[in-house]
């Protein structure tokens, strides 16, 4: 069935209008309804329901993003936090599996859409790009330039990083940026908290416990350093490192250092460190310890004594 193959290259999702024109009637889509086969998310939109993935909340976005959009109109894109998770930036909560944002060029009499959050944001054409599966969004970017305005301080802190990180945008965009949302409610505060991005962080959780350590007036000295050995081979790359106490820091989340063999290889790499740094510490922490901003500090501060 071509509507099929329309669908599959739209995450599962179809209008009413691609539909027809593909030759479906309305008695069509009811069997199609009635039968099963077939969902309705919204008004005039359908989903190819053997084609939604579930078990993938990447996945899941990206359908009910383009559902809203196919609801919406052609004018209309995905902005605010639903584009900051659809770039991949960390640091939000994960989505909820319930609305998604969406800007429309003037909410008129529509002030509301079931599982759609709208915004009539002025983006120019510029800032709005379209990614695989003709879905649009924001630019990351502007993502950032809307995003950072709604968010406290250590989360946006944490979208910085990320973007800067996943080389979404660079340190030379900073000023534009900022820049471009001059006059806008909150952006005093982004302003304050650009020079605390550092794009060498590699999760959130690290740029949280950065963010204490500075907080505290104990700033790493640098991350993701490098160790090596006599020989000047790699033994391994710490997130954290405090010169003058000779501490390195790790930020443990759930994921990457929870496999047997991810443990078995930082065992190997903090008993070569070990051999050839007999005067280095190792100390890590986890989301648990965020609670405790000053069992953090004090860790890192008995470093010296």
């Amino acid at each position: 069935m071509a509507a099929v193959a329309v669908a599959s290259r739209q995450y599962g999702m179809l209008s009413w209008e691609q539909a027809r024109d593909l030759g479906l009637t309305k008695d069509d889509i009811r069997r199609l309804l009635r039968g099963g086969a077939w969902g309705r998310p919204h008004p005039r939109v359908y989903s190819v329901r053997s084609m939604i993935e579930r078990s993938d909340p990447a996945m899941r976005l990206r359908t009910s993003a383009m559902a809203a959009q196919l609801s919406l109109g052609p004018q209309s894109f995905a902005g605010g936090r639903t584009a900051a998770l659809l770039w991949g930036m960390e640091g939000l909560p994960q989505w909820d599996g319930r609305e998604v944002h969406m800007v429309i060029p003037a909410l008129g009499a529509q002030r509301h859409v079931q599982g759609i959050t709208l915004h009539s944001w002025y983006v120019s054409r510029e800032e709005v790009t379209t990614v695989e599966g003709g879905l649009r969004l924001t630019d990351p970017g502007r993502t950032l330039r809307d995003v950072l305005l709604h968010v406290d301080r250590e989360t946006a802190v944490c979208l910085m990083d990320s973007a800067l990180n996943q080389g979404l945008i660079t340190r030379e965009d900073i000023p534009q940026l900022e820049r471009a949302n001059r006059g806008r409610r909150g952006c005093v505060n982004v302003r304050r908290w650009w020079p605390l991005a550092d794009g060498r962080a590699q999760s959130p959780l690290e740029t949280r416990v950065r963010l204490l350590c500075v907080d505290g007036g104990l700033p790493p000295t640098d991350l993701q350093h490098r160790f090596i050995d006599g020989h000047g081979r790699l033994i391994g790359i710490v997130d954290f490192w405090w010169e003058d106490l000779r501490l390195i820091g790790e930020a443990d989340g759930v994921g990457p250092h929870s496999t047997p063999q991810a443990l078995a290889r930082d065992r190997q790499r903090q008993n070569a460190l070990q051999v050839w740094y007999p005067d280095v510490r190792i100390v890590r922490f986890t989301w648990r310890d965020l609670k405790r901003p000053d069992y953090v500090l004090s860790t890192v501060a008995s470093a010296g004594r």
